[in-house]
C-alpha cells in the first residue's frame, strides 16, 4: 500500500526497512516515550491493515498479537487476524475466545477523509469512540491503550472520555506526523476497570 503523501523519505525508509507503511515509526516514537507495550503483553491492534503497525507489535512482545480490520490483511508471521467490525458483538465474543486477557488495545485508524473539516473530524470522534467501546470491553484492568485522534472542536469532549476510564491520559504528536496535519495521539495508561470486570 503506497503513502498518500508521496515517496517522501520516511516512506521510502519504510520500504527499505521491509514496512508496510510509514506508520511504523510512529508506534515505535510512542512505545519509546510512553512504554505502553510490555514484554509479555498480549495486544489487540483495531484497524490494523496494512500491518505495519502489527510488525512492529510482534518485535515488542512475546506474547500474542491480534489484528482486527474490515479489509483482509496480508498474512503476517506470529500475528493472528480477524477481518470484521469492531461494533459486531461476534467480533468481540471471537477475540474474548482467542484472548482471555487483553493487556493493550492500539488503534491507529482513521476513515478516509472528504475535505470536509467538520464533517471529517465528527466521522474521526465516531470511530475513536467506537475503539473506546471496544478497548473498555476487552481490556484488562491495569490495561493500556492508545489511538490516532485529530484536533477539534470535538476532540476535548473524546480526551475528557478517555480520562474516566484510565488512570494516566496524555497526548503525543509524533515526529512522523505530516507538517501542517492536526493528527495526535491519545496515550491512555493503567486502565481503571468496569463494574463487572475481573
Amino acid at each position: 500500500m503506497g503513502s498518500q503523501w508521496g515517496y517522501d523519505k520516511t516512506y521510502m525508509r519504510a520500504k527499505h526497512e521491509g514496512y508496510r507503511s510509514r506508520a511504523a515509526y510512529k508506534l515505535q516514537e510512542i512505545q519509546k516515550k510512553f512504554t505502553i507495550i510490555r514484554p509479555t503483553d498480549n495486544i489487540v491492534d483495531l484497524g490494523a491493515a496494512p500491518g505495519s503497525w502489527l510488525q512492529v507489535e510482534r518485535n515488542l512482545t512475546a506474547a500474542r498479537v491480534l489484528g482486527i480490520d474490515l479489509n483482509p490483511i496480508a498474512e503476517l508471521a506470529g500475528v493472528e487476524t480477524i477481518e470484521g467490525d469492531i461494533k459486531d458483538p461476534e467480533v468481540i465474543a471471537l477475540v474474548r475466545e482467542k484472548l482471555p486477557v487483553v493487556n493493550v488495545v492500539l488503534c491507529d485508524a482513521a476513515p478516509k477523509l472528504s475535505g470536509h473539516k467538520s464533517y471529517d473530524q465528527a466521522r474521526i470522534i465516531e470511530l475513536n469512540e467506537q475503539a473506546l467501546a471496544f478497548a473498555i470491553n476487552v481490556l484488562k484492568p491495569g490495561g493500556n491503550f492508545a489511538i490516532k485522534s485529530f484536533q477539534g472542536t470535538d476532540f476535548p469532549d473524546f480526551y475528557a472520555d478517555c480520562r474516566k476510564y484510565f488512570y494516566s491520559v496524555r497526548t503525543c504528536i509524533t515526529r512522523s506526523t505530516r507538517k501542517g496535519s492536526t493528527e495526535l495521539y491519545i496515550i491512555a495508561k493503567n486502565f481503571i476497570g468496569t463494574t463487572g470486570q475481573t
